[in-house]
């Protein structure tokens, strides 16, 4: 009998694809179940293993808070979250938004990539940004 793929399978694969396509961007596995996505061997996008429900956790320096303001993302625990990395989980019946999370990536990369590297690039895909608040009136 055959194994199902998980529904998520297609999404994780074109992400893992869609990093590795950055220049120096390689896999990294620094624990058991884990098959991350590093520059220079610093970690831009950790990503869940096939079989197991989309997870992806990235380094958003711009956008990490309108990407918390998003009902399936949380800071990324270890604490860091504080350093602007955010967490997304996704269930199985869930469509991920692919090309939001291709953003993230791109972002992470280029928060840890070296400028060398950075500038076989061209410029930022530009990342939404949340709306300007308003001043309270008094």
């Amino acid at each position: 009998m055959a194994k199902r793929r998980h529904p998520h399978h297609a999404t994780l694969l074109a992400l893992r694809e869609f990093g590795l396509a950055y220049p120096g961007a390689h896999t990294k596995s620094p624990w058991p179940r884990h098959l991350d996505l590093a520059v220079n061997d610093k970690t831009f996008t950790y990503l869940s293993v096939d079989g197991e429900p989309l997870a992806i956790s990235c380094k958003l320096p711009t956008s990490s808070g309108l990407a918390l303001t998003m009902p399936f993302t949380e800071p990324t625990p270890y604490g860091l979250g504080k350093s602007g990395w955010v967490s997304a989980k996704f269930k199985d019946s869930d469509t991920p938004p692919i090309e939001l999370l291709k953003l993230w990536i791109e972002e992470g990369y280029r928060a840890q990539a070296p400028k060398k590297l950075l500038k076989q690039l061209g410029a930022p895909t530009p990342t939404p940004q949340p709306p300007a608040k308003k001043p309270r009136r008094k």
